[in-house]
Order: structure tokens, then C-alpha cells, then sequence
């Protein structure tokens, strides 16, 4: 598939100008155009509100320019429609009227993100977008970051799970790390047994491809360690407490946590952050079979604690809790992980905005300046222990899921916190999903909280 990096080219040839201009800036700016100008921008109803949008034909009928609303000129997806809704082109940014200085990085960046199309399975021809010459003052390294991350996140969400299980994703995973010269180890099948992986074993043996511990290092071993784990349950029917084709329908996104951490780990790599960095991606399908774990069931784990099995539905939490135990037994400067984890935090939160769990005050107030920096919204969410007994167990050290019907979000991250321990942890809890179109953002698999963390981890380890 094209990269929408395609959509962003190099100033130079024909191009269209393009004015961007604020709603305070606008009748001034009106004002003082030709009366032909005016005249078409009044005819037409712009109104320079964010995002909206006017093409302004030449003497010849052909387009001369185009203006695009700013709004109040806070609102950074201002141009994420352009490339669909432009005449097919190249265009040029010739006036930024109202915008901030960060204005040209977001006009770029909103510009690819929302020219972004899966075209995977379409057998007829793509329509051509239109395109945007590099704005002057674009940081360009960091827009070509975030457009690649983003793009191979949501390229991986929205395949489906005939062509990406396991195995497929291992293989995203290699060709992610290789390329910036990271060590690849994966442990799969029985091998898990073996090196003490039980609950990604358990999860994921029934499905017909074995499931698989990732794990690549990228860095110099003396930097600081951050490790990102992600949750690459590549399809999940719920296993014997199986879901209704309503909620089954999405399941090919529940690896978005491992999508993120790919996308996240890309940008990181690319930008050599001087850090230490371990990607885990337990990559599992939670299928049905015979040899499916069972409700009640009560699995060892990497950690030397026992499970009991509320619910087979709860997997998520289970493979990423080896995955856990096993980062935190290098003692990261930072450990992060990302899940399509619970209904809990959609229902409480709605599908825009993640859930951010920590154990550290200092960690969330960095995130969330970064989040609201980047325009990549996070909630925090407490660890609120005196929840725990909601997953006690009778049977077993702790439950996977428990009875009861209330903050299933918390106890979903109090269940993790068991095996993040006393590490400086995040746990976020996303949907990795747009259900519907919005500028910059098309319907389909989304990139969340990505931005904010490597906004985050480039901060904290300079």
C-alpha cells in the first residue's frame, strides 16, 4: 500500500497556493482581496471555520488557490481532510493567518494522516489525493516519524486475522526491528513450557498457529532501559466463554496494543533515543478447541503466582502478565504497556479517548503534558487498590476476572500491577479503532496514545 508520507512533497514545480486563515482573522483578510475573490468565497458560505474548506477558480475557470478554515486556530486537524476533499494536485501553504507556530508540523502531519487509506483488498484503482508540498518551518524528521508509526499501526489493525496471526505478526515484528539493526528472540509453541511463558502458552494453544513470546533489543545495554509491551491477541472468540458475533466482529484489532508498541518502537528507533530498548509482543490467538483453557482452570504464571480462570474472555490480562514479569526482571528506567483491554474503559471513557493507568505521580503528570502537547488524548484512571478484593480468589493467589460487574477497567490494571511490580510503569488501556471518519483520523484502525509516548520517553531519556 502507499505511505501516505507520499502525499507530502518536495517544494518545487507547479504547485496551488494554499491560505490558512483564523476565524479573528478572517474579515480583515476578506476585506482586502480583489472583489471577484470575495465575492466567490461569500457565494460559496466559507466561513473559515476549522477545517472548512474553498477552492477559488482562476480567470480561466481553472483553480488559482484555496483557503482553509482555522477555526480559533486551535484545532490541529484543521487540514486533515484536504487531501480527499482538494482537487487533485499539489498545493502549497502561501498563508498562515491566525495559526501558531506549530501550525506547519500539524498542517503536514494532519494533512497524511487523513490522506491514510487501506487499500489492501480493493481491486479497483485508489482515486488520486491531493498533495502538500512541505510546509518552511515543518519539522519534517518528526511528521515522517509519526506518519510511519501511525501508518504501520493502523495497517496492522485493520488486516484481518486470516492474514494476521501469530505468525504474521512475528513476521511485521522482525522486519520492524531488523531494520534499525535490533536483536530478534522468539520464543514459541511448547518452548514456552520450557522457558516458563505458561499463561501465554495457555491462552494460546488451541488455536492452530502456536502462540509466541517477541521479544527484540535495540541500543546500547548502558542507556537507559524502556521497555514496551503489547497485547497481540491477534484474534479473540472469547475462547469457551465465547463472545456473540456482535462483539466478535471487531476482533481483529485486539492486537492494537501490539500495533502501537511497533509503531511506537519504529519512531523511537528512527529517532536514535538514547535508550535501551525491549519490545515484548505476546502474540497469541484465543481460539476454541479441545485443548482450550477453561473457566475455573487455575494456570502458574512466569511470576510463581497461581491464576484462577473467572472468565476465558479476560485473556488479554493473562499473556500480558508473563510478558510483565519478565520486563521487570531487568529493571527498567520506564516500562509501558498497551492493550485493547477492556469494554470497561469504552463505556467509561468513550472510543476517543485511552485510559492511563500508573503507579508514579511524576509519570503521569509528564504524560498527560505530553499527551495534551501532542493532541493525543489521555484519561488517567486510578490504580485503586481497595478494589483488589474484587479479583481475590478462594481457589487460586488471584482471579483473571472475578463476579463482580463494576470498574472492570481498575481491576483489569490491578491484575497487571500483580506482575509490574515496583517498576515506573504505565498501563494504558485503548481501542485502537475510529468507528467513524473524522479529519486526519479515517474510520478504521487508529494509532492512540502514541504521540504523547514518544513524546514522553524523548523528554525523559535525552
Amino acid at each position: 500500500m502507499a505511505s501516505p508520507l507520499n502525499l507530502l512533497t518536495k517544494p518545487g514545480g507547479k504547485s496551488t497556493p494554499l491560505t490558512a486563515i483564523s476565524l479573528s482573522k478572517y474579515p480583515e483578510w476578506l476585506a482586502g482581496l480583489e472583489p471577484k475573490m470575495a465575492s466567490w468565497l461569500k457565494a460559496s458560505a466559507f466561513k473559515a471555520d476549522a477545517g472548512n474548506v474553498c477552492a477559488i477558480p482562476g480567470e480561466d475557470g481553472n483553480l488559482s488557490s484555496a483557503v482553509v478554515g482555522l477555526g480559533v486556530g486551535d484545532d490541529p486537524w484543521a487540514t486533515g481532510n484536504l487531501s480527499k476533499v482538494l482537487p487533485k494536485g499539489t498545493y502549497r501553504l502561501h498563508e498562515c493567518l491566525g495559526a501558531g507556530p506549530d501550525f506547519p508540523t500539524w498542517a503536514a502531519l494532519a494533512w497524511a494522516l487523513g490522506g491514510y487509506s487501506f487499500s489492501r483488498y480493493k481491486t479497483e484503482p485508489q482515486s488520486e489525493k491531493a498533495c502538500l508540498e512541505w510546509p518552511a518551518e515543518c519539522n519534517v524528521d518528526y511528521v515522517r516519524r509519526a506518519v510511519a508509526g501511525a501508518a504501520l499501526t493502523r495497517d496492522l489493525v485493520n488486516t484481518p486475522a486470516s492474514d494476521m496471526l501469530p505468525d504474521a505478526l512475528e513476521a511485521v515484528a522482525r522486519k520492524v526491528a531488523e531494520a534499525h539493526g535490533a536483536t530478534v528472540r522468539v520464543v514459541s509453541g511448547e518452548d514456552l513450557i520450557t522457558e516458563n511463558y505458561p499463561m501465554i502458552h495457555a491462552v494460546g494453544r488451541a488455536s492452530a498457529v502456536a502462540p509466541r513470546l517477541i521479544d527484540f533489543v535495540w541500543g546500547d545495554d548502558s542507556a537507559p532501559k524502556v521497555t514496551l509491551v503489547g497485547k497481540g491477541v491477534c484474534f479473540d472468540s472469547g475462547g469457551l466463554d465465547i463472545k456473540p458475533s456482535s462483539a466478535m466482529a471487531l476482533m481483529k484489532k485486539d492486537m492494537g496494543g501490539a500495533a502501537t508498541v511497533l509503531g511506537l518502537a519504529d519512531m523511537v528507533m528512527s529517532a536514535k533515543l538514547p535508550v535501551r530498548l525491549r519490545v515484548l509482543v505476546p502474540a497469541v490467538e484465543n481460539a476454541i478447541a479441545g485443548n482450550a483453557f477453561r473457566p475455573g482452570d487455575i494456570l502458574k504464571t512466569r511470576k510463581g503466582i497461581t491464576v484462577e480462570i473467572g472468565n476465558t474472555d479476560a485473556e488479554g490480562r493473562l499473556v500480558l502478565g508473563d510478558a510483565l514479569t519478565d520486563a521487570v526482571s531487568e529493571k527498567p528506567a520506564l516500562l509501558v504497556d498497551c492493550a485493547t483491554l477492556t469494554g470497561a474503559a469504552r463505556s467509561a471513557l468513550g472510543p476517543e479517548i485511552p485510559a492511563m493507568f500508573t503507579n508514579d505521580e511524576n509519570l503521569a503528570m509528564d504524560l498527560l503534558a505530553a499527551a495534551q502537547a501532542r493532541h493525543d488524548p489521555l484519561w488517567r484512571m486510578p490504580l485503586w487498590s481497595p478494589y483488589r478484593r474484587m479479583i481475590d480468589s478462594k481457589a487460586a493467589d488471584i482471579n483473571n476476572a472475578g463476579d463482580s460487574p463494576f470498574a472492570g477497567a481498575i481491576t483489569a490494571a490491578l491484575f497487571l500491577k500483580e506482575f509490574a511490580g515496583a517498576a515506573p510503569w504505565i498501563h494504558i488501556d485503548l481501542f485502537a479503532w475510529n468507528p467513524s471518519d473524522r479529519p486526519g483520523r479515517p474510520a478504521g484502525g487508529e494509532a492512540m496514545a502514541q504521540r504523547a509516548l514518544f513524546d514522553l520517553i524523548s523528554t525523559k531519556f535525552k
